[in-house]
């Protein structure tokens, strides 16, 4: 199969819904929408109706996609989370950014396999496979539930690298639990106190956020993200690239996704956090500690034609950072540098993560 090949239907699991030593989760479970639908452990929505031909439902969508990787539910800081995994040796975590889910990191999980690392996606609290919670998207829990994963796989070091969302939660682990984090890879994030510093004084840096602003009414920005097959989805990734566009299997799979019941809601409330907690004591609290210096080597890339987060908010991570630290600026990258160019982001990756095993 294709790496870009469109998700097909998983076959349905069975067993109690244990969980197994190493933490992971034995079977696939469910929880209830918002909406009074099933949410599959997988991420798929149970059928409720039949198709009309002899009374058989429809299969669900599912995020599982096939592959050289392995599918497995990991339990962490009180949730359960879905991860692909390939490849044994060191440890690299992949942390997808909105409106991605794991499939954002297909690219690399092959690359990283081939070149001697454990290489594992994330779907991150709320998306994919993993549990929609009533609550804990802000951004101290949501780091949380990375380093978590990290014990559960039974690692106590990994190399973290995150995209957008996924960078500004990696750059948050790195700061509350330093001794987890041997390298750090931050791709299209600014340094937490740097975005809040943008969003409450850089006019260019707040119309670029507009879709984020827009995400604090409530109900509204669910129901428009949903709405035609989540065409609204499928704009956003297309207008936030550089040259080279998203290939359509992708898109349409990022389309899919949003579209699982509750999807929609849980992956924007950590934006909702961000805006709202600005004048908030939790919001002063959570800036002030961020200040600490992160201890582990940093590469920083940030695609030059990135019209979400902006080079000139992004550049100055470094300022953090108390060890090794590489900006990387990629020109005529967009949002998206690990789908964009996958080869030279690769390379970029490897080269880091190689300097750092030891």
């Amino acid at each position: 199969m294709s790496l870009d090949q469109k998700p097909v239907p998983a076959q349905p699991s069975a067993g109690s819904g244990d969980t197994a030593s190493d933490g992971s989760v034995t079977d696939d479970g469910g929880t209830v929408a918002d909406d009074g639908s099933t949410v599959t452990g997988d991420g798929g929505t149970a059928p409720g109706g039949g198709d009309g031909v002899q009374g058989t439902p429809p299969a669900p969508w599912d995020v599982r996609q096939a592959g050289p990787w392995t599918h497995r539910d990991l339990a962490a800081n009180g949730a359960r989370f879905h991860i692909a995994e390939l490849g044994e040796g060191p440890l690299v975590l992949l942390v997808h950014g909105w409106p991605e889910y794991w499939w954002a990191w297909r690219h690399q999980l092959t690359a990283l396999a081939e070149a001697g690392y454990r290489a594992v996606a994330l779907d991150l609290r709320g998306i994919g496979g993993s549990d929609r919670t009533p609550r804990g998207y802000d951004p101290g829990n949501l780091a949380l539930d990375i380093t978590g994963v990290i014990r559960s796989l039974g690692e106590n070091r990994a190399h973290l690298v995150g995209h957008a969302s996924g960078g500004t939660l990696s750059w948050v682990a790195a700061v509350m639990r330093p001794s987890v984090i041997q390298s750090l890879t931050v791709v299209s994030a600014a340094h937490p106190r740097d975005l809040r510093r943008a969003l409450l004084t850089d006019r260019r840096q707040m119309a670029a956020f507009e879709h984020i602003l827009g995400f604090q009414r409530p109900w509204i920005p669910e129901r428009r993200l949903v709405a035609d097959d989540a065409a609204l989805v499928g704009r956003y990734l297309d207008a936030w690239t550089g040259r080279n566009q998203l290939d359509r299997a992708a898109v349409a799979a990022y389309r899919e996704a949003i579209r699982i019941p509750s999807t929609a809601h849980c992956s924007i409330e950590p934006y909702r956090w961000l805006l709202r907690s600005m004048a908030r004591p939790d919001g002063i609290q959570f800036a002030r500690r961020m200040k600490k210096p992160i201890t582990a080597p940093t590469l920083h890339i940030q695609g030059a034609a990135d019209p979400v987060l902006l080079s000139h908010t992004a550049l100055g991570g470094g300022e953090y950072v108390a060890a090794p630290y590489r900006w990387r600026l990629m020109p005529g990258i967009g949002h998206f540098p690990h789908e964009e160019a996958p080869e030279q982001f690769t390379a970029e990756l490897l080269d880091w993560i190689g300097r750092h095993k030891d």
